[in-house]
């Protein structure tokens, strides 16, 4: 269940203007709303990997509702799906045209529909490797053990107007499908002006935070923490500083 932006926002006006120490307006919130996303969503990494190590040294709650890291990977699990790739001539390799920005690759799986057909689990090398194991004949890639790497597009590919994700196989298959992970869409509060010159919410063309309801909290502390840096309030700055802090010690002690 994502987190409504409305509430986010309201909940950060009413802090903000309580004591009357300031306002803020939607497009900084805006911009604040995306990169306090952002940041938590990149926080899961670290996150995740020292939780797996306590896992390693058995002393992780297992239970069914109180396992950290499997609570972590399920905050992942909106933002994973399988991604097809489309073959790109011009720049000889494989991209995603789809919507949305690709964060991680996971597995990669080469189709090849040429008697015999494969599924085969595609190795992902970097560059240098890869251009010395396929001039090699001993280790060449085949169909059963194919071989990529990952660069970037030389020039714009619709229908996006930035160079792209590329990724290169050999042996060349016949299609391409990757278990990706996606970053979270830009968090937007969209509002239509009042006859008093007011914001009112236009729920119609706000975009929602991805991040699971149970990061609201940990939004709007953000959020203000970010605020009282834009009003100079070093009171809100600190108050929400040392709230951050105590979630986060709560959540991995």
């Amino acid at each position: 269940m994502a987190v409504n932006i409305n509430t986010v926002y309201q909940t950060v006006l009413y802090v903000l203007n309580k004591e009357q120490r300031g306002y803020i307006t939607p497009a900084e919130f805006n911009s604040l709303a995306a990169q306090v996303q952002d940041e938590i969503f990149q926080s899961y990494f670290p996150d995740g990997n020292q939780v797996n190590r306590l896992n390693q040294n058995n002393s992780q709650n297992d239970t069914e509702f109180f396992n950290i890291f499997k609570d972590i990977s399920y905050k992942l699990y909106p933002f994973e799906k399988e991604a097809s790739f489309t073959y790109n001539v011009a720049n000889s390799g494989w991209i995603y045209a789809g919507t949305g920005t690709v964060f991680k690759l996971g597995d990669i799986t080469s189709t090849y529909t040429t008697s015999p057909n494969y599924n085969s689990i595609t190795q992902l090398a970097s560059k240098s490797d890869y251009n010395k194991i396929t001039r090699s004949k001993l280790t060449a890639p085949t169909k059963q053990y194919p071989l990529c790497f990952t660069t970037t597009t030389t020039t714009p590919v619709a229908p996006a107007t930035t160079n792209q994700l590329l990724i290169k196989v050999s042996p060349q298959p016949n299609s391409l499908s990757i278990n990706c992970l996606f970053k979270p869409s830009q968090p937007s509060w969209s509002f239509t002006v009042g006859t008093l010159g007011q914001y009112l919410y236009d729920s119609s063309n706000s975009v929602d935070f991805e991040l699971d309801i149970a990061e609201q909290t940990d939004i709007v502390i953000n959020i203000l923490k970010y605020c009282g840096i834009i009003i100079r309030d070093p009171q809100i700055i600190q108050a929400a500083a040392q709230e951050a802090q105590q979630v986060e010690m709560n959540e991995k002690s």
